[in-house]
């Protein structure tokens, strides 16, 4: 799983941790893994990619050398799940302003809509391996 792509996701937020959730419900094939973006694993990544390690209010995903946020990252992760949710990258035809928007129209409102924890969500022992 060490070359697997990694999905960094806010460890507080109650609708990135319901995301995350979602990705291991349709990832049947166990592809990707997850950090929190308050972890040291996290930080990391991000610093390899030369992206701000604080105050990010964007899903990463980092494939390799390569990365996406905001709506690029929830769409090509939302395009590998099984089922019809492979569908979903269909919408990278659409203007990536336009994407965007609305991925930071909710994100600047994820809080007060979905909530927030005290602290990050943690894995069961069976998922545990899939964060890093």
């Amino acid at each position: 799983m060490k070359n697997n792509p990694v999905i960094l996701f806010d460890g507080v937020c109650n609708l990135c941790n319901g995301f995350v959730q979602f990705v291991i419900a349709h990832d049947t094939a166990g592809v990707f893994q997850f950090a929190s973006l308050q972890s040291d694993a996290a930080i990391e990544i991000l610093k390899k990619h030369g992206l701000p390690t604080h105050q990010l209010s964007s899903v990463v995903l980092s494939e390799g050398d390569r990365y996406y946020t905001k709506s690029d990252a929830a769409l090509r992760v939302a395009g590998r799940l099984s089922g019809i949710w492979s569908l979903a990258r269909l919408f990278l035809v659409l203007p990536k302003f336009l994407r965007d928007w609305g991925y930071d129209l909710v994100a600047r409102n994820r809080y007060r809509l979905f909530g927030k924890k005290e602290s990050c969500w943690l894995p069961t022992p069976e998922l545990k391996q899939r964060f890093l």
